[in-house]
């Protein structure tokens, strides 16, 4: 049980610490990459309470799939800093409200009365035969599906404003037009100049 704890408190600041300076870090790779370090340690957090499925979840899927294109994503992304600065002051008001909103709801939720017995909750053991893949696809495809409709439409939406911003047109920008090569004639290309030798 203390060692339970001990993993408990290590990972859970490390998370906290990660998730912070995915928010304050002005390099956005960087933040990328404290992002992958949530990842991992709410990972370890899931593997405390019994949820390997969730666990391994956030390892493949999030991990090593979603934020390896994120860093791509990020990367390929010619970001103007100015201008990215700009709107950060523009829009600071109307974020510090969000964010004292947010740090209400969650001083609310967390209160003793909605927490209910974490020791009690921590130290549970299931069967044998306890499946939590199970459980966890029987509540996603039934109680919540509407809600696992509305996440994959969500989805759905970042990946094509993912790929529109990443092919967006540039004034300088040189493409093949292999339309306008398959189309080109000799009689454009070639000028034969006659009669040099006269001349000389």
């Amino acid at each position: 049980m203390i060692i339970e704890k001990l993993i408990f408190y290590v990972f859970s600041a490390l998370l906290i610490g990660s998730a912070t300076m995915v928010i304050v870090s002005r390099h956005s790779v960087r933040a990328a990459f404290f992002l992958i370090v949530s990842f991992c340690a709410s990972a370890v957090l899931w593997m405390l309470l019994e949820a390997e499925f969730l666990a391994l979840l956030l390892i493949f899927v999030y991990v090593g799939a979603v934020m390896t294109l994120f860093m791509f994503v990020v990367m390929m992304l010619n970001l103007d800093k100015e201008a990215v600065q700009e709107k950060f002051v523009r829009y600071l008001p109307f974020a510090v409200v969000i964010i004292a909103l947010m740090v209400a709801v969650l001083v609310f939720a967390v209160k003793p009365s909605h927490l209910g017995d974490l020791g009690h909750a921590m130290s549970t053991h299931q069967a044998a035969d306890y499946s939590n893949t199970k459980v966890l696809g029987m509540l996603l495809y039934t109680h919540y599906v509407y809600a696992f409709e509305l996440a994959a439409v969500i989805l759905l939406i970042a990946i094509v404003a993912s790929i529109g911003l990443t092919h967006r047109e540039k004034a300088n920008n040189k493409r093949q037009r292999i339309a306008s090569q398959l189309a080109a004639r000799k009689e454009d290309r070639l000028e034969i100049i006659s009669g040099m030798g006269e001349n000389e």
